[in-house]
């Protein structure tokens, strides 16, 4: 019993820290400060608790390294895995940066607007459907990093469309990075290929049924109920124009669903955008931001041009991503690898598609690697901010500004995503006898017979910590094919509610609302007036509890699907 207090402590004072408003002037805590101490504090109760039951698995007694071997690893192990959303953070806030500095974000934001000056047809258009293809494509907290910038520049707070773009990038997230939850985090239980298509298409079935109310309650997030209601009909028609494609893939399919539903979705959304069918007539603009002049932009490029670099991104998502096309197997593969080895510290190695990892770190079997070329950093972020320069035709000293901007802007969130990722280690580290693992175990038998009903949960509590729905699936999913076998349920449901679990707590993992606060510049706390900000870190609070309730919802949605399962 103690052991499971001490490891809900660090989640739940976390949770208190970051969205208590304040009784005294020092709470809600930001980020950087929040998160690095939650980790101190897990690394204290794994050095002084959870010591005896730390290995990873049985082959620690073998190793014959100190307890303290393993929890060190794993902090390393934290610290570098931060590099992966921090890189992500960077090259999305530098591909606006350079599309800012054009004027090209100016002249984009325009268009959309002269499609459809409605601003259910905006979010719809931008934060549902180009979302749920990014998603598809790539994962990796891409998608929101993408849409929440072009919806500030259009003009809507940015706190609210922060939390609005975790919300709706839910549902498309048990398919994303080209079915990857699936078929790779799944793929370790032994199902055979027609189980696992079976829990793809139990899992599209509930998250459609989701679909239904989650775009609405991430809408009410930003926009009041009446504005809603008078377009419900447009909201209906592109949320089923995205989702029926999305079912009907995913009976056939584990890697396109969310690809397929998010161009389906796109290309009908749009067209009824421009009809203006089935929104209301009535409509209250967004004031614009500050920004480039567009009538000095659009003289030197067009709307292709001006969306240039974002076509090149989905472009080369895609070609990176999809396996016909050959680059994902040299961007991802392990080997041929040149290794150096450091003693006691570990072997780095890298491969030659810029794969680069640490083994054995401090003797044990913990490792880290990160495809610099696959995460959605150099390619494309980068690599198409670097083009848009002569593309575009930026001046000099705005391209430098931009990268300045940018590096100035990450200080405060990659203090708080490393803060966040040794957490995540040191909380998943130790097996059976891990942190993680007592809460998932303490779930199953407070459900008794009801199981079914909380699967959901187990998965949001593994992507919560992670940020991925695909680690959650490999963490949660031998425990959940335990508790079906136990329990004499059918196996394929309760995965895919742990699927579907999985995508619902994407929405409340701190270190992805870091990482969209930091994309689209949101400050945390309020100056000593109490009017206007002057930290980064007080809107990760205000967008945690903003999602924290509508993850509930969806995950009562999933409850209530299990029934037709």
């Amino acid at each position: 019993m103690m052991s499971l207090a001490l490891a809900i402590l660090p989640l739940a004072l976390l949770i208190v820290l970051m969205t208590v408003t304040r009784p005294g002037r020092w709470l809600p805590l930001p980020a950087h400060i929040a998160l690095p101490a939650m980790a101190v504090l897990a690394y204290v109760l794994h050095l002084f608790w959870f010591r005896a039951g730390v290995t990873p698995g049985d082959a620690q007694p073998s190793l014959g390294q100190p307890a303290g071997h393993w929890i060190h690893a794993a902090v390393i192990d934290g610290a570098l895995s931060a590099f992966t959303p921090i890189g992500i953070v960077f090259g999305a806030v530098l591909l606006f940066k350079t599309m800012e500095a054009s004027g090209a974000m100016r002249v984009l934001t325009d268009r959309i607007r002269s499609l459809s000056p409605h601003p259910i047809a905006q979010l719809m258009l931008v934060g549902w459907c180009f979302s749920f293809l990014i998603e598809g494509l790539c994962g990796f907290g891409a998608p929101a990093a993408l849409a929440a910038p072009i919806l500030v520049g259009l003009g809507f707070p940015p706190v609210r469309v922060a939390a609005m773009c975790l919300i709706m990038n839910s549902v498309p997230v048990s398919f994303g990075a080209v079915g990857t939850p699936i078929w790779f985090g799944l793929g370790e239980l032994g199902l055979s290929p027609d189980e696992l298509l079976t829990v793809g298409t139990k899992a599209a079935l509930i998250n459609a049924i989701a679909a239904l109310v989650i775009p609405i309650i991430a809408l009410r997030v930003v926009l009041p109920w009446q504005t809603i209601r008078a377009s419900l009909g447009f909201i209906l028609l592109v949320t089923l124009a995205t989702v029926l494609p999305y079912v009907f893939v995913a009976m056939h399919s584990s890697e396109f669903p969310s690809i397929i539903g998010g161009l389906s979705g796109t290309g009908f959304g749009a067209l009824l955008a421009y009809r203006q069918f089935g929104l209301s007539s009535a409509t209250t603009e967004p004031a614009s931001r500050p920004g480039c002049d567009p009538e000095d932009a659009e003289h030197r490029f067009g709307t292709v041009r001006a969306a240039s670099p974002l076509i090149a991104v989905v472009l080369l998502l895609a070609l990176t991503r999809i396996e016909p096309f050959g680059l994902r197997t040299l961007l991802t593969a392990d080997s041929p690898a040149v290794e150096v080895g450091l003693s006691h510290a570990g072997t780095v190695w890298i491969t030659p598609g810029l794969v680069v990892g640490i083994r054995d770190i401090l003797g044990t079997d913990i490792a880290w690697r990160m495809p610099l070329l696959f995460v959605p950093f150099l390619i494309p972020f980068v690599l198409v901010s670097l083009l848009a320069i002569p593309a575009l035709r930026i001046r000099r000293e705005a391209a430098v500004s931009a990268w300045t901007d940018t590096l100035k802007r990450l200080t405060r969130p990659a203090v708080a995503l490393i803060g966040a990722l040794v957490l995540v280690k040191l909380m998943m580290l130790g097996g059976e006898a891990s942190p993680v693992m007592l809460i998932g175990r303490a779930m199953a038998w407070a459900s008794g017979g009801s199981w079914l009903y909380l699967a959901p949960l187990l998965g949001a509590l593994g992507s919560f910590f992670s940020g991925s729905n695909t680690v959650s699936n490999l963490t949660f999913a031998p425990v959940q094919g335990a508790i079906a076998g136990s329990l004499d349920m059918d196996i394929t449901s309760v995965l895919a509610l742990q699927t579907v679990g999985g995508s619902l707590g994407n929405m409340v993992c701190i270190h992805n609302i870091v990482a969209v606060a930091a994309v689209i510049g949101l400050r945390d706390r309020t100056s000593a007036d109490g009017e206007k900000p002057d930290e980064f870190h007080g809107g990760v609070g205000s967008i945690l509890r903003l999602t924290i309730v509508p993850m509930f919802i969806y995950a009562a949605i999933a409850a209530g699907g299990a029934m037709l399962l």
